[in-house]
C-alpha cells in the first residue's frame, strides 16, 4: 500500500511540475513563440527514514524545475539545479562537501528522485547512513 501511495503522489507531483507552467498566461497567448526550444527537467524529490523507499513512509515531497528556468518548491531551486547541471544531470555522480563531520550513528534515510532530466527518464533511490550524511551529499539538491 506504501508503494501505491508513494507512485501516486510521485505521479500527480511529476505532472503539475510538467504541465504547469503549460496553464494559465502561457496558453491564453498563442502568438508568443518561444525564444528557445528547451528539453523538459522536472523531478520530484522525497525523503523519509527507513532502510528503503519501499519500507519508508515520504514525510517530504518537493518539486525541482530546471528548465526554462529554476522553480518548484524546492526551497533552493536555483543551487539545486546548479549543481544538477554541473553533473550533467547524473544524480548518482554528487559527492559529499569536503570537511563535513558526521556522527556513525544509523538512523538510515532514504532519498527518492523521479521525473525528467533534459528529455530523459530519471529515477534515483539512496540511503543514507543518517541526516548529516543526507546533506553532506549535493549540499543543493538535498536540502529540503
Amino acid at each position: 500500500m506504501r508503494n501505491t501511495a508513494r507512485w501516486a503522489m510521485t505521479l500527480g507531483l511529476t505532472a503539475t511540475a510538467v504541465c504547469g507552467p503549460l496553464s494559465g498566461a502561457a496558453l491564453a497567448s498563442p502568438g508568443q513563440a518561444p525564444t528557445a526550444l528547451y528539453a523538459p527537467s522536472a523531478l520530484v524529490l522525497t525523503v523519509g527514514h527507513g532502510e528503503s523507499a519501499a519500507a519508508a513512509t515520504p514525510e517530504r515531497a518537493v518539486t525541482l524545475t530546471c528548465a526554462p528556468r529554476p522553480s518548484g518548491t524546492h526551497p533552493v531551486s536555483a543551487s539545486a539545479c546548479a549543481e544538477l547541471r554541473g553533473v550533467g544531470g547524473d544524480i548518482h555522480a554528487l559527492t559529499a562537501t569536503d570537511g563535513v563531520m558526521c556522527t556513525k550513528q544509523y538512523d538510515p534515510v532514504v532519498v527518492t528522485v523521479d521525473g525528467v532530466w533534459q528529455g530523459q527518464r530519471v529515477s534515483y533511490e539512496r540511503t543514507f547512513s543518517n541526516e548529516c550524511v543526507k546533506n553532506a551529499y549535493g549540499s543543493g539538491v538535498f536540502a529540503f
